[in-house]
């Protein structure tokens, strides 16, 4: 098997400004900052030379079906691997004993995306991502 391509991190905040300011030392100041309305988050990405750095603020409105999926907990939140095709990989994943939750494959910030139900031993949510570039029609 070949090496998983880490698409992204993805990391909750309490104030997405105020975690852009703090994180710009270390990642620059090309950052890129998206508002999805229809699952209620502000989204700033971190483009790093190996892994996007991705921060999520939960606005409030409309983001119950966020919350549900990634939690409250502030902090390192989800590990997102890269696939050619969401649909196949998460096909092979079910096979393998994984379980995608509830409303997923569905367009995320960066493509296609599913997540799977928390893993029991880190704590933390795994996705995988069919990024925009690659991404068929829903």
């Amino acid at each position: 098997m070949s090496p998983t391509h880490i698409d992204h991190i993805g990391i909750i905040v309490a104030d997405l400004d105020a975690a852009v300011r703090r994180l710009q030392p270390l990642f620059g100041d090309s950052v890129r900052i998206k508002e999805l309305a229809d699952a209620g988050l502000r989204v700033a990405e971190f483009q790093a030379a190996n892994v996007t750095v991705e921060l999520l603020q939960y606005t409030g409105k409309d983001d119950a079906f966020a919350r549900q999926v990634m939690g409250e907990r502030l902090g390192l939140n989800h590990v997102s691997a890269r696939v050619e095709n969401v649909d196949h990989a998460l096909a092979e994943l079910r096979s393998a004993g994984l379980r995608p939750q509830e409303g997923f494959p569905r367009q995320g910030a960066h493509g296609r995306v599913a997540f799977f139900e928390p893993d029991p031993v880190t704590g933390l949510l795994f996705e995988i991502c069919q990024p925009d570039a690659q991404a068929k029609d829903d």
